[in-house]
C-alpha cells in the first residue's frame, strides 16, 4: 500500500488527540504548593495507578509498587525526615545560592491529601530476566517509565504531583516499612491544586534554566569535547 506524501502515517491520532498528549506533556508541573484540602475521589486515583501500572517495562518484568499514604501521622513523621535531609542539603550552599534555596519551596507533604511511594522489585522473577542480563538497572528504568506516566495522566486531570527527593532512603524504608529488596524509587505528593504555573518553579525562582534542544542533540558519535585554547595562542 503505497500513502500520499502529504497523507499521515496510518494508526495516527486525530490532531485534537495529539495536541493534548503533546499539551500534557508541555505543561506538566513538579508541584509543591496550592495542593487543595479534599482528597482525590478512588476512581480517580485508580485510573493514575493503571496509567502508571501500563508503563512499558524491562521484559514485561513490572517491578513497580505503589503505596499509598492517607495517614497524617506517617506523613508527618516522612515531613520530619524532609527537614532533616533539606538542612543537611542546604549547608551545602553559600552565599547568594544559599538563601536562594532557603526561600524555595520544596515539597507538599502535609499539604496534599495523600501521599504515593512509588517503589521497584528489581528482583521480580516476572519476566524470567529479559532484557536484565546486561542492564540490570532496567528495572529502576522501567519505574521511572511508570512514574511519568502517571504524572502526564495526573495533568490530563488537572491533578497535581510534586515529587519530593529530599528524603533519607534509609529513614524512608525504616518509616514505610520497606524491605531490603525493595527499591524506593519516588515519593510524590498528589492532589487537586489551585493552579498550575506558567513554567516551571525552579526556572521562576531563577534556580536554573531550561537548556534549548539543540545543545543536547548530537548525531552518530558523541562529540569530543573542544579542549580548550592556551592564553595567548
Amino acid at each position: 500500500m503505497r500513502f500520499e506524501i502529504d497523507m499521515p502515517p496510518p494508526h495516527t491520532f486525530n490532531p485534537d488527540e495529539r495536541n493534548a498528549i503533546y499539551r500534557a506533556i508541555a505543561e506538566r508541573r513538579d508541584v509543591r504548593r496550592g495542593f487543595l484540602p479534599q482528597p482525590l475521589p478512588e476512581d480517580l486515583l485508580t485510573r493514575l495507578l493503571a496509567a502508571a501500572h501500563s508503563a512499558p517495562s524491562v521484559g514485561l518484568m513490572q517491578p513497580t509498587r505503589f503505596l499509598v499514604i492517607r495517614s497524617r501521622g506517617i506523613r508527618q513523621q516522612i515531613h520530619e525526615a524532609f527537614l532533616a535531609a533539606n538542612q543537611h542539603a542546604q549547608g551545602i550552599y553559600t552565599g547568594e545560592r544559599h538563601q536562594q534555596y532557603a526561600d524555595l519551596k520544596l515539597e507538599g507533604i502535609l499539604e496534599a491529601p495523600q501521599n504515593l511511594c512509588i517503589l521497584c522489585d528489581p528482583s521480580s522473577l516476572q519476566g524470567h530476566g529479559l532484557g536484565r542480563q546486561t542492564m540490570p538497572e532496567t528495572a529502576l528504568y522501567s519505574t521511572v517509565c511508570a512514574i511519568q506516566n502517571l504524572w502526564l495522566a495526573a495533568r490530563a486531570e488537572g491533578v497535581g504531583v510534586g515529587w519530593v527527593s529530599i528524603l533519607s532512603p534509609d529513614r524512608l524504608r525504616a518509616i514505610l516499612h520497606i524491605p531490603p529488596h525493595i527499591v524506593p524509587v519516588a515519593y510524590l505528593c498528589l492532589g487537586f491544586v489551585e493552579s498550575f504555573g506558567a513554567g516551571p518553579e525552579l526556572e521562576r525562582a531563577g534556580w536554573e534554566h531550561r537548556r534549548p534542544l539543540h545543545e543536547v542533540v548530537f548525531e552518530d558519535t558523541y562529540p569530543i569535547p573542544v579542549e580548550a585554547e592556551a592564553p595567548g595562542s
